[in-house]
């Protein structure tokens, strides 16, 4: 693991009702026993940003790659990727574990676009739970133009202690996880009862 994620660590920020799991049973024999399962299934993701999939009510299972693109358009990845167990949803992606490897694919919905995300599971939960975190933590304070400075600091801090070690989330401003990032340095995504949202619209 690239990231030390732990479940109580997560649902001490969280709480228990604020993170999502898969059960074993909704992963292929391929993905069951992999640190990538295990991972989310017994650590789990908040919910929020990131969207777990729910496994099919009549199989159990989750859908595999080849379910929800053209096989055609699996350019740039293995031959078995269609085979790989869609785990989440972010912005306009599918999310999916590569059982082999460990790491964490996006697929466009668009079904043109695919790039490795993460180099693991790891990574993913770490990434969710800073940026969740951040949502659900940060206040602009009385002085909104300094509380957008300090957001965007604060947002940098976490790219660039999570690029540190894994660089693939940040890598680029086309990332679906820069994007994210961006929406929030821009003062969106804060919703309900958060002291950052409370601070927008008060």
């Amino acid at each position: 693991m690239l990231f030390d994620v732990t479940r109580s660590q997560l649902s001490d920020i969280f709480g228990e009702n604020r993170l999502a799991v898969l059960p074993a049973s909704a992963f292929p024999p391929s993905a069951a026993g992999t640190e990538g399962a295990r991972l989310l299934r017994s650590v789990g993701v908040p919910t929020g940003t990131l969207l777990l999939r729910d496994p099919d009510e009549g199989t159990g299972r989750l859908p595999l790659v080849q379910d929800v693109v053209h096989a055609d358009d699996l350019e740039g990845v293995t031959q078995d990727a269609g085979s790989w167990p869609v785990i989440g949803w972010l912005l306009n992606a599918h999310l999916a574990l590569d059982p082999g490897s460990g790491a964490v694919y996006a697929f466009d919905a668009d079904e043109a676009n695919v790039r490795e995300l993460h180099s693991d599971v790891s990574s993913l939960i770490e990434v969710t739970h800073r940026l969740q975190r951040l949502l659900d933590e940060f206040s602009f304070g009385d002085d909104e133009e300094a509380g957008f400075e300090r957001l965007e600091c604060e947002v940098e801090r976490v790219r660039q202690e999570i690029s540190g070690l894994d660089p693939l989330p940040f890598q680029d401003d086309e990332t679906d996880w820069y994007v994210v990032s961006e929406e929030i340095a821009a003062g969106q995504r804060f919703q309900g009862d958060s002291p950052g949202a409370r601070s927008l619209h008060a």
